[in-house]
């Protein structure tokens, strides 16, 4: 994403605004055009006797001799002409295992709309639907959820091809900041806001909201827009349970620099692109080392440093939060040095906002002219 571009308006993303006021749902009935269901391509991997060549074993033609006899085996199979080798195969000449280098793929990250009503797992003993049945095949590794959401929590979902990238944005040493729109029965007191933002004791531990905005509602239902920095086991549910309030709707809106896109319709998903990974991976190890008050952490492929962004401000009325003393909504001395501009509004450096509209110019620019950039993202429904 190029972070030099005219920023996109709010109306390219979902807003708390647009939860609370039902548009959120209305565009979601809207019926949407047909999508690719398919992931691009990546680039194929090398072929066996090519690998092993480079590797000092002999020629290409040696290698293929080699092959046809018998004696090379993949991963405890014999191998094949023309085989290719991926990442992580293990290679035997005559048994003996063969050191070799092969760049591991490039992580895939996909962010899904999630619906409620669908379980974030590979095996449910009660079979009951599944992100994973909508998500697109991923010809090599697997698809891994980053954090899940609950049966009946809908919104952003991140999925990665990269193990080591899932753990960067889940542990809780990065500290992403998660931002959902909640809506609970009845309406809170000062007291309970008082103790949401200072910690409130749960059976695995003292949990806090890094911030809390009023959201209105109808009747008795309340809506709140609020924010966590870890992702607990029905964390945020827990939280309002223990001031003495259920959740009857919960929508996840944003995960650390990426936010829900306004028509990613539920059941869908769109791949990012590298720039957009690379971005979201920065802004979580540069938030770690915020936290450890160390140097900001450059990425090896980003070339530079960059700074973990505050926390933006909250729109509409003034947010609860905690002063110094830890009490009131006083904002601390230092907060107007430090405040962030509202990612929706800015192109500081949040990602998701434009993505899903500028894929659909592109599939559309492609199905008009029958050209066009070969861009790496893609929007699709499930399989």
């Amino acid at each position: 994403m190029n972070h030099e571009e005219a920023s996109p308006p709010q109306s390219m993303a979902i807003r708390f605004e647009d939860v609370v006021s039902g548009q959120f749902d209305a565009e979601d009935a809207q019926v949407s055009a047909a999508l690719k269901r398919v992931l691009p391509p990546q680039p194929e991997s090398p072929k066996l006797h090519k690998v092993l060549a480079q590797a000092g074993m002999g020629s290409r033609l040696e290698m293929e001799q080699l092959i046809m006899e018998g004696r090379i085996t993949v991963n405890n199979e014999p191998a094949h002409i023309g085989q290719r080798v991926q990442f992580g195969d293990h290679v035997k000449v005559n048994g003996k295992p063969i050191r070799f280098r092969i760049e591991p793929p490039p992580a895939r990250v996909i962010a899904y709309h999630k619906p409620a009503g669908e379980v974030v797992s590979n095996d449910d003993p009660q079979n009951r639907p599944t992100v994973f049945r909508k998500l697109p095949k991923l010809f090599q590794g697997k698809w891994q959820s980053v954090g899940r959401l609950d049966l009946n929590t809908e919104g952003l979902l991140l999925f990665t091809s990269s193990g080591e990238l899932a753990n960067n944005l889940m542990h809780p040493r990065f500290g992403l900041e998660r931002e959902y729109a909640v809506r609970v029965l009845g309406a809170l007191n000062q007291e309970e806001k008082k103790r949401l933002l200072e910690g409130v004791r749960l059976d695995d531990g003292m949990a806090n909201f890094g911030s809390i905005e009023e959201g209105g509602g109808e009747g008795s239902n309340c809506w709140y827009r609020v924010t966590i920095s870890e992702g607990r086991n029905r964390e945020v549910r827990r939280m309002f349970e223990a001031v003495g309030h259920a959740v009857s709707r919960l929508i996840r809106i944003r995960y650390g620099a990426m936010v829900l896109p306004r028509g990613l319709k539920r059941g869908a998903w769109m791949e990012l692109d590298a720039g957009d990974i690379n971005s979201l991976t920065q802004k979580a190890r540069n938030s770690a080392a915020t936290a450890s008050a160390e140097d900001p952490v450059p990425l090896a492929d980003a070339g530079v440093q960059g700074e973990r962004p505050p926390r933006p401000p909250l729109r509409g009325r003034r947010p609860v939060g905690r002063s110094q003393n830890g009490r009131g909504n006083k904002p601390s001395p230092n907060a107007a040095g430090n405040a962030q501009p509202d990612p929706l509004k800015t192109n500081f450096g949040y990602i998701g906002a434009d993505s899903y509209t500028r894929q659909r110019q592109e599939q559309g620019s492609k199905r008009g002219a029958g050209s066009g950039s070969s861009g790496g993202r893609r929007v699709g429904k499930g399989r």
